[in-house]
């Protein structure tokens, strides 16, 4: 298991990302061009990062449910199946991803060089279903105007929280991944007052001080999104986004969340959509709207570097 390399899941945070979902063309000859760009991603990562040393340029590449048998066969992960839907107050849909490029440095340029390159080394391979520049918002906050993140475990934290171990060893060093582009009413939101925000949240707006358990509503974002067992917090590593487009008035987070098992993700939104106990679901949804929902696999950069064409 050492000598396993993972790719970047627990990167450090950057200022720059881009996030890319795509479908995969059935044709055998598309197949080969996918399994050709996994042994080569790690020498156009190093060819392009050359270029800034200091920019921190890395790149996770995951797999969908679908495109693992398509691409891979067996064996599987063992907790690989594709997003499921969640219906409650509010609806966390399921859209189609087969891969996922989760691209990331200090400043766009390089974010934006390497996506050109993947994509035009994939060329008619595959289709395009969503593609988010994100950006750092001030001290890391979200457009809402709250930091975002803050809980975010670090160091051997992170690499526990995220990275499998023994528990599916033919795929150690592996992730899974969640993403989710939700689209915010900023004009219904900063329409409610500040304590009420908090109060939503769970944390003060300014501060970024978590409220006391005793004061915090239960249907607080901060309190759902709070997973334990046997008395244990289950954590996982986010890298949301904001991004928007100011001119089409379209306003947003891109969640992204890493987790050795992807059921502690899946049980925060169940948390946040159907409610701990069902019904008090998260009054963030009712102004943050999910428009995707994709579940993919991140094997280890080893397992990258030895896919054959």
């Amino acid at each position: 298991m050492s000598s396993v390399n993972s790719q970047p899941v627990v990167a450090k945070l950057t200022t720059s990302a881009i996030f890319l979902v795509l479908t995969l063309k059935p044709e055998p000859a598309h197949r080969a061009v996918v399994r050709g760009l996994c042994a080569d991603l790690s020498g156009l990562l190093r060819a392009i990062g050359f270029r800034d040393q200091q920019g921190q340029l890395s790149c996770v590449m995951g797999f969908g449910s679908e495109a693992w048998d398509h691409l891979f066969g067996q064996p599987r992960p063992a907790e690989l199946h594709p997003f499921q839907e969640i219906q409650g107050k509010h609806h966390a849909v399921s859209t189609p991803g087969d891969i996922l490029f989760h691209i990331r440095a200090r400043s766009m340029d390089l974010c934006f060089e390497l996506a050109t390159q993947l994509m035009s080394r994939l060329g008619d391979a595959v289709a395009t279903v969503d593609e988010v520049h994100g950006f750092k918002y001030f001290d890391e906050r979200d457009l809402l105007g709250f930091v975002d993140g803050t809980e975010n475990p670090v160091d051997q934290a992170a690499v526990d929280a995220a990275i499998i171990g023994a528990e599916d060893a033919a795929f150690a060093g592996g992730s899974y991944v969640i993403v989710q582009k939700y689209l915010h009413d900023l004009k219904a939101w900063n329409a409610v007052p500040v304590e009420v925000q908090e109060n939503i949240i769970g944390r003060a707006k300014l501060s970024d001080i978590e409220m006391e358990d005793s004061v915090k509503p239960s249907y607080a974002h901060s309190a759902l999104t709070t997973i334990e067992e046997n008395g244990e917090q289950l954590e996982i590593v986010r890298d949301n986004m904001p991004f928007g487009e100011v001119g089409k008035g379209e306003f947003g987070t891109y969640f992204i969340g890493y987790a050795r098992s992807p059921r502690r993700i899946e049980q925060m939104l169940e948390n946040m959509f159907i409610g701990r106990p069902p019904g008090n679901y998260d009054r963030l949804l009712d102004f943050s709207k999910a428009v995707t929902g994709s579940l993919f696999f991140v094997p280890s950069a080893s397992f990258l570097d030895a896919v054959s064409d």
